[in-house]
């Protein structure tokens, strides 16, 4: 049975994953992963992940996937037995040389897209190395996995969700040349999906296009100021939601949703909708049918848009920007539970009416979404609440004092 690898930025994600169904979690630890700018985890707290992943039956895997100068290397060597006393299952390498140490402390050893795996003859090397599994790169199609699998000694494991970078299999120096901040080193300010200006020097009529799309505006549109604007090196999202069938024929072990930096609504989201498409196909592949509201709900988080990478064709489209339904606003706080009735209070700071779509996140309770359907005031039923004031919701799912409160609001089309 495939696995489905859910993303844990913070406790709120980890939580929020496993909830609603990961069968494995990474995370990053700081110094050492390629998402810095995440909360990430402590060395610390790596006990803490490892039980609480184990409480669901999951398995969890440490990121340590920068490009690791000699200090890094030999510390996170140092901190090795640590890190195997921890009781998680496994390391993401994206440097071949601390296979030996990870497999010696009875850690596995997965090898990052970093290392941009893209044949079965590499896949031979690390399973002599003692690798127990390769994520694939991303600029594959679905044919060449498929075969590389077969082939491979090893499991491997690919990407079927999240944001897709412009440079092969993440390895970018936009940041650290204009900003100084290495994507390499896990730093990445993300310039690529900035709205660039587009010169050229005249004369250079020479330049020729070999580019096989018949319309090209999609890259290049132009300003009333005589310039030309374009947004070619962001990508849109990846989103394999309709080709389940296809990605499981291909017996790759593991499929992996990006999204490390991102909020715990959108971890949870993610990873339910696929736990529903893999479980609906496993259950019965003959009469499997992809679902519209699946690609409803993928849509209502934060994405640019969707593609399906290389998977199928090289693809071409480009993404301005977030292109969700909703945003989440700031509303409240939690401040008692009472299981007997399945109700919540909330103290609020905005308005609040029944048929509003709320989320509650919480380091215990993951992240819930709930479309209010009941509310009370001193026991009395309300239709709506005004800023200022407490509020009784009722909720069958247990949150948790001082648990965060958003409002769903749908974004305006011209924002």
């Amino acid at each position: 049975m495939v696995e489905l690898l859910a993303p844990a930025g913070n406790f709120i994600s980890l939580r929020a994953v496993l909830e609603n169904g990961a069968d494995a979690v990474y995370f990053g630890l700081d110094d050492y992963n390629m998402r810095a700018n995440a909360k990430n985890f402590s060395l610390s707290d790596l006990p803490e992940v490892s039980k609480i992943a184990k409480d669901y039956g999951a398995k969890t895997y440490l990121c340590t996937n920068i490009i690791l100068n000699e200090r890094l290397a030999r510390e996170l060597k140092r901190k090795m037995e640590t890190i195997s006393s921890s009781e998680i299952d496994g390391l993401i390498l994206s440097d071949i040389g601390l296979i030996e140490d990870t497999v010696s402390h009875g850690l596995e050893a997965h090898i990052s897209v970093q290392e941009n795996v893209t044949n079965s003859f590499t896949l031979k090397t690390l399973k002599k190395l003692g690798a127990k599994r390769a994520i694939l790169s991303r600029e594959l199609s679905l044919d060449e996995i498929t075969d590389i699998t077969k082939k491979s000694l090893i499991e491997t494991e690919i990407f079927i969700h999240g944001a897709i970078c412009m440079a092969i299999s993440g390895r970018c120096f936009l940041s650290y040349g204009l900003y100084g901040r290495s994507a390499n080193c896990g730093d990445c300010l993300q310039p690529c999906r900035k709205n660039w200006t587009l010169t050229y020097e005249q004369g250079d009529d020479d330049v020729v296009n070999f580019s096989d799309v018949d319309d090209e505006r999609f890259i290049i549109t132009g300003s009333d100021d005589g310039s030309y604007r374009t947004n070619f090196f962001s990508p849109k999202d990846m989103c394999m939601i309709e080709h389940i069938p296809e990605l499981i024929k291909s017996g790759v072990a593991s499929f992996k949703i990006e999204g490390r930096a991102r909020s715990p609504d959108y971890g949870a989201m993610v990873t339910g909708v696929y736990r529903q498409a893999i479980d609906s196909y496993l259950e019965n592949p003959s009469e499997y049918e992809v679902k519209k509201e699946w690609m409803d709900e993928l849509s209502g988080v934060f994405n640019r848009g969707f593609d399906t990478n290389f998977y199928f064709s090289t693809p071409f489209e480009t993404s301005e920007d977030n292109q969700s339904r909703y945003i989440k606003k700031d509303i409240g706080q939690v401040v008692n539970y009472y299981n007997k009735v399945k109700a919540a209070e909330i103290r609020i700071w905005d308005d609040l009416a029944l048929g509003d779509k709320i989320m509650i996140q919480g380091q215990t309770t993951g992240s819930i979404t709930h479309t209010i359907d009941s509310m009370q005031i001193s026991g009395e039923n309300v239709n709506e609440v005004k800023r200022g004031c407490n509020v009784a919701i009722a909720i069958d799912k247990k949150v948790r004092h001082n648990d965060f409160v958003y409002k769903l609001v749908e974004r305006n089309v011209n924002d």
